[in-house]
């Protein structure tokens, strides 16, 4: 185990048998990481066997029930002082959260979070980031620019306090909203990440229009939390 504490990685995943490998054999480089858990969230493909087959813990959902629902099963069964948090889809670049780790283990921030550079294609129009940055201002009066991103550190005090963890894409505007409202830190740390990137065709609208969906709804429910006092 790490001296500063276990260090585990989590990594979401769903129909991810193209990335799945690549991305577990790069977090593998990251030495202080003492164990990685796979949680395949009802996937169709190879995922889980491809997950199997590498000798990495895997927590199998039989159906798709969103990547929020994914992370807190994860966090019911594990045990962790550091939990890093990784989509399943960066493949060769997933080694590049070790520069998320350092500061949280250093004391330097409760939580980090990657800021990714700007995607080489063309996505959406920004609606959804807009909508998820907003959010954390509006209930915290804070300013992010990554607040969607789902490449992070917490440690697990954070996690302990966090109260409210959406199932579904809404999950990361939740629990930045909450650790802010709880007196933590949070940083943004420049990665050389990429990963799976939506174009503007029917494929990517629907995906992005999912994301929206959930955002407002999560956006919608912190309103209601904050009316009857849960904040």
């Amino acid at each position: 185990m790490n001296k500063k504490g276990k260090i585990v990685a989590v990594v979401p995943a769903f129909n991810e048998e193209k990335y799945i490998e690549s991305t577990i054999n790069n977090i593998k480089k990251i030495d202080i990481i003492d164990e990685i858990v796979v949680v395949d969230d009802g996937s169709t493909d190879k995922t889980s066997k491809i997950v199997q087959n590498m000798g990495i813990k895997l927590i199998r959902l039989e159906e798709n029930r969103g990547k929020g629902y994914a992370i807190k099963k994860a966090i019911s069964q594990i045990d962790f002082e550091y939990l890093v948090l990784i989509d399943g889809d960066l493949g060769k670049t997933s080694d590049e959260v070790y520069k998320l780790i350092n500061p949280v283990i250093n004391d330097e921030s409760d939580v980090t979070i990657a800021r990714f550079k700007k995607p080489k294609r063309k996505g959406g129009f920004g609606l959804v980031k807009g909508l998820a940055k907003y959010g954390v201002y509006f209930f915290t009066g804070k300013k992010i620019d990554s607040t969607l991103s789902g490449q992070r550190v917490y440690k697990k005090e954070v996690i302990d306090k966090i109260s409210f963890i959406p199932d579904r894409f809404g999950i990361e505007l939740a629990m930045t909203v909450d650790t802010f409202r709880n007196g933590f830190s949070v940083k943004e740390v420049d990665v050389e990440m990429s990963h799976r990137e939506t174009g503007r065709d029917i494929s990517g609208f629907i995906h992005r229009g999912k994301q929206f969906f959930d955002v407002l709804k999560t956006f919608i429910q912190l309103l209601f939390r904050r009316w009857n006092h849960a904040y």
